[in-house]
């Protein structure tokens, strides 16, 4: 399907072992953790947070040991999107990829805005688009530069958040049990934790309501998938990523979970807007705000930074199939897609200006999308692999031949795929969610259509030819 392009287009594979290990620790402390754990358990109760951030890990651990076998059987950019188009269809693969490509890049132009909205604690008086202009300048340029430019600045955000959230665990376990005096409060204990506080009046069902919360806290992890096209021993070192993703998310989210659900009733964290600011300032921790809004900002950075490189991996990807104009695929003297990253910035900017000038149409469409593109995402990971593996057996393929193997096939890609099936269907009962589950699911079906009766035919013709020449 590709189109060869006329130049030294290939990637180079510059990432270490160190880099790939980070992203994949880091890849999921965000804003989802610093931002939402609080609004989540507010929501949802302790149990119901406990409950859904669990079996949101568990998903989220199907999902990466599916892309582990794929990625390291075939290890390229553009990952889950040339997955699908190779083992589903290629208007799955376009569909997959436009999609995460706008909500990606939609998510960057917000995490923009976030960092300059913040900037504003230490400079009041400055103007919000400033401090974003400065962002976009320093994400632009560490992007542009190398793609090791990108991976080492990831190293730091990711070890910056993980510190953080280790000193925070140790913090709140010493305030749960008296060690740390948390201001006028009682030592809570586990008093919080007892059961008639455990869920809401809502009811267990509220934690299928709050599971978009948890999944969009556990985005990220799949950009492994992505960078193993620019990895060093991807076959020794991916799997090795993949081992990591459950030890983190029982570490950091479960164990933050815990502790703020044992110090703040569940009716205070709705009202925080960040626990973690507030636990430092009550431990009496010295400048905890600016600590830990420097961390947060790290945090989005972090994102703005992973949501730039994800979408211009996968744009520079989709140029290579057919799927997106060929100026994308071209790479820079640096072995950079510079035009596919010079397109995402002005993409992010766009979604940036509508959330001005056009918030209630625009920018909550782009919203939208990027709410369920790592749902619908993860969908196609599943199924991606379980038709890969039922087409490899029939090509006379054994299972242990693969390098790395999904662990009690089928059940566990039909599971991943049944369970977030479970959560847009219950988004479709959630008044506050739905315009945005139909705007998603819309965009996904203009796309599939579009590839159907536009690109089809002259991707058909394009394989014409390319056999001809060979015969």
């Amino acid at each position: 399907m590709g189109y060869g392009l006329e130049n030294n287009d290939q990637l180079q594979r510059s990432m270490k072992r160190r880099h790939l290990f980070m992203l994949s620790l880091g890849g999921v402390i965000g804003t989802g953790l610093f931002l939402n754990a609080g609004f989540t358990i507010n929501q949802a109760g302790a149990g119901g947070a406990l409950i859904g951030y669990l079996a949101g890990g568990l998903i989220l651990y199907m999902v990466m040991v599916c892309l582990g076998e794929l990625a390291v059987h075939m290890p390229v950019t553009g990952s889950f999107q040339k997955y699908a188009a190779e083992y589903i269809g290629p208007s799955a693969g376009f569909s997959l990829g436009w999609m995460y490509f706008v909500g990606s890049a939609a998510t960057a132009g917000v995490e923009f805005t976030a960092a300059g909205i913040l900037m504003k604690q230490w400079f009041p008086h400055s103007p919000t688009w400033i401090w974003c202009a400065v962002f976009i300048v320093l994400l632009f340029t560490l992007n542009a530069l190398t793609t090791r430019g990108f991976a080492e600045a990831e190293y730091w955000f990711a070890g910056i958040k993980i510190v953080a959230v280790i000193l925070f665990i140790l913090i709140g376990i010493a305030g749960i049990f008296g060690f740390v005096s948390l201001s006028d409060r009682p030592t809570p204990f586990l008093e919080n934790l007892a059961p008639s506080g455990l869920f809401p009046v809502g009811g267990i069902t509220i934690i299928f309501v709050t599971m978009m919360n948890v999944i969009f806290s556990y985005q990220g992890s799949e950009l492994i998938g992505i960078a193993a096209g620019e990895s060093e021993k991807p076959e020794e070192n991916i799997p090795k990523a993949i081992r990591n993703v459950l030890f983190r998310i029982i570490v950091f989210y479960i164990s933050s979970i815990i502790i703020l659900s044992a110090i703040f009733p569940s009716s205070e964290l709705g009202l925080l807007e960040s626990p973690f600011v507030t636990l430092m300032k009550i431990a009496g921790i010295p400048y905890a705000a600016g600590i830990m809004n420097f961390i947060i900002l790290t945090a989005i950075l972090s994102v703005g930074n992973s949501c730039l490189y994800a979408s211009t991996r996968l744009l520079w990807s989709m140029a290579h199939d057919g799927m997106a104009p060929k100026v994308f695929g071209l790479l820079s003297k640096r072995k950079v897609p510079l035009n596919a990253l010079l397109f995402t910035i002005c993409f992010s900017l766009l979604s940036l200006l509508t959330s001005f000038i056009a918030a209630d149409t625009v920018f909550v469409i782009l919203m939208s999308i990027a709410g369920i593109s790592v749902t619908i995402s993860w969908m196609g990971i599943a199924l991606s692999q379980y038709m890969f593996r039922k087409k490899f057996i029939k090509a006379g393929g054994k299972t242990e031949d693969l390098q790395y193997i999904v662990p009690f096939y089928p059940f566990v890609p039909l599971f991943c795929l049944g369970f977030c099936s479970l959560i847009l269907v219950f988004l479709a009962f959630d008044p506050t969610q739905r315009d945005g589950l139909f705007y998603g699911i819309g965009f996904l079906v203009a796309c599939i259509l579009f590839y159907k009766f536009k690109l089809a035919k002259k991707a058909e013709s394009n394989t014409n030819l390319e056999n001809e020449k060979i015969l």
